[in-house]
């Protein structure tokens, strides 16, 4: 028996305004496929429930809802699980990865799931959706042939100045843009880090809801970003995913 299809589903940027088609950023042939699927994994049931919800709204799904197999994936998930997860598509099952926003495996503990599939043989199929870092990268004026995603910063503050000094060393020397993303509730203390950290000159952008209606991109140097700040315009991105983007 051939192994069934391992899909890569992209999954909305966050909850958009309800007047707002599914289609303006998922598209038509994305959630067909995603309606026809009996079997996913996803990063967090109770939210995939709701975006398949939204998806049968528009494709009525292939088996009730109830009916439809979701098992989990995310950073609580061990090694020695993924091969279990792996069963329906080894059964010929095609099966659907989902993030709990924009692309699985980008950003994502799907990366691993997804390395072991083609070590199985899977054919895995990525589809069209919205990235939070490729948008970012569209949108800040930075450059865009030479790029690096890094994650996380360190939360301690020494670790995380050296961190900030060591990437714009990185950016300067090969005109590299460097990207972060943050725990929504610490966007404000990255940002003074990163004012403090940062040569006066270097282009820092900040995107935040990105694809949503309070979406909102800027990008300003180091120094403009210093002065906002010191006059009391701080960003409105308190407990909004961001993406912080900087080239010195």
């Amino acid at each position: 028996m051939a192994p069934g299809i391992l899909y890569l589903l992209p999954n909305t940027l966050g909850q958009a305004h309800p007047l707002h088609p599914l289609s303006d950023v998922i598209p038509v042939e994305v959630q067909k496929i995603t309606s026809q699927l009996r079997y996913f994994i996803v990063e967090n049931a109770k939210t995939t429930r709701a975006y398949l919800k939204r998806v049968d709204a528009n494709f009525p799904l292939a088996s009730p809802l109830q009916e439809i197999q979701l098992n989990e994936l995310n950073i609580n998930t061990k090694v020695s699980e993924l091969p279990s997860l792996l069963s329906p598509l080894l059964q010929g099952h095609d099966v659907g990865l989902i993030s709990e926003a924009g692309v699985p495996a980008v950003a994502d503990p799907g990366a691993n799931l997804v390395r072991l599939a083609h070590q199985h043989g899977i054919r895995v199929r990525p589809l069209v959706g919205p990235s939070s870092l490729l948008l970012a990268v569209m949108a800040s004026g930075l450059n865009g042939q030479s790029f690096a995603f890094n994650g996380y910063l360190p939360t301690e503050g020494a670790q995380r100045m050296k961190a900030i000094q060591e990437f714009e060393v990185r950016s300067r020397k090969e005109k590299q843009t460097q990207l972060f993303i943050e725990t929504p509730y610490r966007n404000a203390a990255l940002l003074e880090a990163l004012c403090q950290a940062c040569h006066p000159t270097t282009q820092l952008c900040i995107a935040t809801d990105l694809t949503l209606d309070t979406e909102k991109i800027q990008t300003h140097t180091v120094s403009q970003w210093a002065a906002r700040i010191a006059a009391g315009n701080m960003p409105d991105f308190n407990r909004k995913p961001t993406v912080f983007l900087f080239l010195a």
